[in-house]
């Protein structure tokens, strides 16, 4: 029932619209800031692997993910340091003009888990729970924004392309 009502009212539609406006500035402005600023992600991964997020017993919750970040992450910088704030003002602006919505809700939660992992909390638990009810809500979230035309051209076309696929095999 709560589902139905994400996912097809429209009332429903204008309050994810408030949520995901919120969610896009903060997504925009933390990208363009990383930027137009500078930004080098090695202090934080440095950080990240020195002070792990430790359990009650004193020993590393998420081993895995200080291995990915000592292993991958940390000798890749220079792609991190590329993706991290291009990737969160894309987010963003897909979040403020409400096109892709579904695609930069995922992807930004993607970005919120792993800081989350990396063991910065801050508003990182708010905007997870945030963007699961707007990922939830798929189409209806980007309803009153440039999904009511780009969803539909893409269905179109996809729906073109498979049909002159099968014809043709």
């Amino acid at each position: 029932m709560f589902n139905k009502f994400l996912r097809e009212n429209k009332i429903s539609a204008a309050i994810l619209t408030v949520i995901r406006l919120y969610l896009g500035y903060s997504w925009f402005t933390a990208g363009f800031h990383k930027i137009t600023g500078g930004f080098d992600a090695a202090g934080f991964l440095k950080g990240a692997i020195a002070n792990p997020v430790k359990g009650p017993d004193g020993n590393m919750v998420y081993s895995w993910y200080v291995h990915f970040l000592e292993s991958f992450a940390l000798p890749n910088i220079d792609v991190f340091n590329f993706i991290v704030p291009w990737g969160e003002t894309l987010i963003g602006l897909g979040l403020l003009l409400g096109c892709l919505t579904t695609a930069a809700m995922f992807f930004g939660l993607v970005m919120n888990f792993s800081f989350f992992l990396a063991g910065t909390v801050s508003h990182n638990p708010t905007d997870i729970f945030l963007g699961f009810i707007i990922l939830a809500a798929g189409f209806n979230a980007g309803k009153y924004g440039l999904d009511r035309w780009v969803v539909p051209f893409i269905r179109k076309t996809a729906k073109t392309y498979t049909s002159k696929n099968n014809a043709a095999a």
